[in-house]
């Protein structure tokens, strides 16, 4: 914290205080939360390295895929260490542009794997065998990669921009595991009515607006995979993109208990959100790689040979 004459103060640090209510909840959550982490990492480097090397899985979805993959280790990469460290060491220190840098890549990152659902959702909806190839080509996936980054990396650094420029005149302890912006923000001496609303607009925007287009999009394909006439057409319809669904089914679910748990935080523990917002950064990218593994025979295929290339 830093001084400037008189009685003003100025942050320079904050301190991330994860469970004020339930210290002990560190202890236990450690060794669960180092498994998830090294999971994810572990499952997402060798799906990575499976499409690289596997000619077969030189498709656009798997192209998607791969990007979903990446976004799952930035975000683990960005968060969950950092978790560890005060779990284990009490690191809670972290400097006021480390924050503010961890609160960016946190909003952006989440909402490009949900824009990456979105594509993937396109994706299985052109499922006529004749205008898949194309519609659906290396071309598709580029544009659609520059998209999801341009949408999302200007949509959301407003937030973590006006959060930063908040007059923090003192209190510096986050009651979170994480920079998240309402718990940050919290701490300002000033108004934050603008930043409430413009993370509940943002978040809508984006995240609502994806999802809304990734349920019409299933409900279509449902629609159309029923009125299938040939025989054993309707199970491999589904199992194509019933991967991609189950993805999604991960990463919308943890993200509406979380929200519905601010909605209805008088009647939970303060220390729910917070586990919710950890868990929310870790379970998704631990278990999309393994889904698509299992659930995918041409994944599959291609982690047994690379295994055993690597025996």
């Amino acid at each position: 914290m830093t001084t400037h004459g008189n009685d003003s103060t100025r942050v320079s640090d904050f301190l991330l205080n994860c469970f004020v209510r339930s210290p002990s909840w560190q202890l236990w959550l450690s060794l669960p939360l180092s498994l998830l982490f090294l999971l994810a990492m572990g499952a997402n480097v060798i799906l990575l390295i499976t499409i690289r090397l596997e000619v077969s899985l030189h498709q656009p979805m798997y192209y998607l895929l791969s990007i979903v993959s990446l976004l799952d280790i930035a975000v683990c990469l960005t968060v969950i260490p950092k978790v560890l460290a005060i779990f284990w060491f009490d690191l809670k220190s972290i400097s006021f542009y480390a924050c503010f840098l961890q609160m960016y890549i946190m909003n952006c990152f989440l909402s490009m794997e949900s824009c990456t659902f979105m594509v993937m959702a396109y994706d299985c909806y052109i499922c006529h065998p004749l205008k898949y190839p194309s519609i659906i080509t290396d071309q598709f996936v580029v544009k659609a990669a520059v998209f999801i980054l341009a949408r999302n990396a200007l949509l959301t650094v407003s937030i973590p921009i006006l959060s930063a420029r908040l007059h923090y005149c003192g209190r510096n302890v986050i009651e979170n595991c994480i920079c998240a912006n309402m718990s940050v923000s919290r701490l300002s001496c000033d108004d934050v009515t603008i930043n409430r609303l413009l993370q509940f607009a943002g978040g809508w925007t984006l995240l609502g607006s994806d999802l809304i287009l990734i349920f019409l999009s299933y409900t279509l394909i449902l629609r159309a995979v029923l009125r299938l006439k040939a025989e054993g057409a309707v199970a491999k319809a589904l199992s194509t993109c019933g991967s991609h669904f189950i993805l999604i089914l991960f990463f919308s679910t943890i993200l509406l208990v979380f929200v519905l748990t601010h909605v209805v935080k008088k009647k939970v523990s303060p220390n729910v959100p917070v586990l919710l917002n950890v868990l929310h950064h870790v379970i998704p990218a631990a278990l999309n790689p393994i889904v698509y593994g299992v659930r995918t025979q041409e994944v599959k295929q291609g982690i047994q040979r690379l295994l055993k290339k690597g025996w």
